[in-house]
């Protein structure tokens, strides 16, 4: 399967995802990067590039998800697959707390927080300040 994501189906995800990471919620205009149209399920594993399979990130969540699908979580259950936003809603596994870190509401968000480092001090911040401006 190839890697090579034609523009046509770049700007498409793009815009089903409102210019915005499908992981993080980070607006692409408050970013100093371009964002990546990512695939969810990696070729390596097998994904395919077709817009089921496409997902819109900025540049941290995409690497630091790699071509990882899933992730052990210690006591609690053996292996937890990331949240994939062509089958799950953000808002059913994640909630924002006033200081700007997310709250996992599943294991599925746990996982997600846990590897793509969504609650690193600075996405902790700048999450604050965005939702001061009220602007995510």
């Amino acid at each position: 399967m190839s890697r090579h994501i034609p523009h046509r189906l770049r700007q498409f995800v793009a815009e089903r995802a409102n210019f915005r990471c499908e992981y993080c919620k980070i607006a692409e205009q408050f970013s100093f990067f371009n964002f990546h149209v990512e695939h969810i399920i990696s070729v390596k594993h097998g994904g395919q590039t077709t817009k089921n399979n496409l997902a819109y990130a900025c540049p941290i969540c995409n690497y630091n998800k790699g071509t990882d699908i899933a992730t052990l979580i210690p006591d609690v259950v053996p292996l937890v697959r990331f949240f994939n936003p062509r089958l799950d809603t953000w808002e059913e596994h994640f909630s924002v707390a006033e200081t700007g870190e997310l709250i996992p509401l599943t294991f599925i968000a746990m996982a997600t927080i846990n590897i793509l480092k969504l609650n690193h001090p600075d996405a902790v911040i700048e999450r604050k300040i965005l939702l001061k401006l009220n602007l995510i």
